[in-house]
């Protein structure tokens, strides 16, 4: 089942990003954590597109669903992440109703979209079937996913919900608190007031609300509160962070603090 189909039937999806670890060995370890999906993060990290070429056709060989996020609607590669074996993209900075017109567009084929008929793709072993039942397979898998990260993006929620061929509304919790006017306090009731507007607006268009970035003491009030659906839950840097300094407090409390000669 795509990640498309999951979030249409209402269920809730949990994912992992990818900010470091770029081998194809992470889909597996993605997958024996029980995450849902892996979000392939190319806006903040040193990911290329080629790291997230190996990292998406490694997944889809697998089963498991891959998401690219790239840095806004005027990235150049908003449709190429498609092409080398994404299930979707997730557009930051998304401020309009417009520029969610725009992903649509350079994202989905005809009708919905233009999107130029790309070179063979992974998705069909690289035998293409003929250009109408290529679209049409891709089509129903295809996720488009922009983020609102600021309070023009919220003032606009509404609208870009209404936007046909966009399928949820991913909040990306600190840059949105920060635009806000409350940096580094995504707690702040104005915060959790524009969670819950853009949670609104996603429900009242059919489409499913997301969030990332969230810390854990917040998830039961921005998001499962709100109906979330679409959640990222950590990334790879702050796993690796977070077990290896509880495994080493762990070792150093058997020694007293100590290390063993």
């Amino acid at each position: 089942m795509s990640l498309r189909e999951h979030l249409e039937r209402g269920e809730a999806a949990y994912g992992l990003a990818a900010c470091l670890l770029r081998t194809a060995e992470l889909v597996p370890l993605t997958r024996a954590c029980g995450f849902d999906f892996l979000l392939v993060d190319t806006e903040h990290t040193p990911l290329t597109i080629g790291d997230a070429a190996t990292l998406c056709v490694t997944a889809q060989a697998a089963g498991l669903p891959a998401l690219v996020r790239v840095g806004g609607p005027e990235h150049p590669d908003l449709a190429r992440v498609l092409d080398i074996g994404a299930q979707g993209v997730v557009v930051a900075h998304v401020d309009s109703a417009a520029q969610a017109a725009r992903i649509v567009r350079l994202c989905r084929f005809a009708p919905a979209g233009g999107r130029s008929l790309p070179s063979p793709l992974a998705r069909f072993g690289f035998r293409m079937p003929p250009a109408a039942e290529m679209a049409r397979v891709v089509e129903a898998e295809t996720l488009l996913v922009p983020m609102i990260e600021s309070a023009a993006g919220v003032a606009e929620a509404e609208a870009i919900a209404a936007t046909p061929g966009i399928d949820a509304l991913l909040v990306g919790t600190n840059d949105l608190a920060a635009d806000l006017g409350h940096f580094g306090a995504p707690e702040h009731p104005a915060v959790l007031a524009a969670f819950a507007r853009i949670a609104a607006a996603a429900r009242a268009h059919g489409k499913a609300f997301g969030v990332i970035g969230l810390p854990p003491a917040l998830l039961e009030s921005h998001a499962v509160a709100l109906g979330a659906t679409l959640v990222v839950v950590a990334n790879d840097v702050n796993l690796l962070l977070d077990g290896g300094s509880a495994a080493l407090r762990q070792v150093r409390g058997a020694w007293g603090g100590a290390a063993p000669a």
